[in-house]
């Protein structure tokens, strides 16, 4: 398999985020005050998140829950648990969500499950 990174050289995209983070929690909060720099935290933080959706690459988990239960998307999977169309599989259901959520935090919340 080509990823990204095989495709297009370096820096990855990934590492050119993680770079505009550095310089905007480095070089501009030491520079800034007051409002500019909470803005340059929050700008770091959100490049944080998506530096860690670039590296993390759970697509292949997440499709192979939604799959165990014989749907496409989460958007089917909603509808079926709305439906009760799955309520004779709560194990299966539960396995799921907790995949889904997991790979959730892992980019949005990192380490939030090792509490």
């Amino acid at each position: 398999m080509m990823t990204a990174a095989w495709l297009h050289g370096r820096p990855t995209a990934a590492e050119l985020v993680a770079a505009v983070a550095d310089f905007l929690e480095g070089d501009v909060r030491e520079a800034t005050t007051g409002q500019v720099n909470f803005h340059a935290r929050v700008a770091a933080n959100v490049l944080r998140a998506v530096e860690r959706e670039l590296r993390f690459d759970s697509a292949a988990e997440v499709a192979g829950a939604l799959t165990h239960l014989g749907f496409a998307d989460e958007p089917q999977l909603a509808a079926a648990i709305r439906s009760g169309v799955l309520d004779d599989r709560p194990d299966d259901v539960m396995a799921c969500l907790f995949t889904l959520v997991r790979q959730r935090l892992t980019v949005a919340h990192p380490g939030y499950d090792q509490r």
